[in-house]
């Protein structure tokens, strides 16, 4: 009983995003290998209607 919220607290230093290789973004997630705003290693880039400027 000693993995609880305790542990969690010492994730607060390290970088949760990185710059993404393919869009330049700060927003590829280490934890994931995934970036938010691109999709990268997605083969197509990331895009949704919802998303777009009216």
């Amino acid at each position: 009983m000693s993995n609880g919220t305790a542990v969690m607290g010492k994730i607060n230093n390290k970088k949760t995003h990185i710059t993404c290789r393919r869009c330049g973004h700060h927003t590829y997630n280490v934890r994931t290998k995934r970036c938010s705003h691109c999709g990268f290693p997605a083969p197509r880039i990331r895009s949704y209607k919802w998303a777009k400027a009216k």
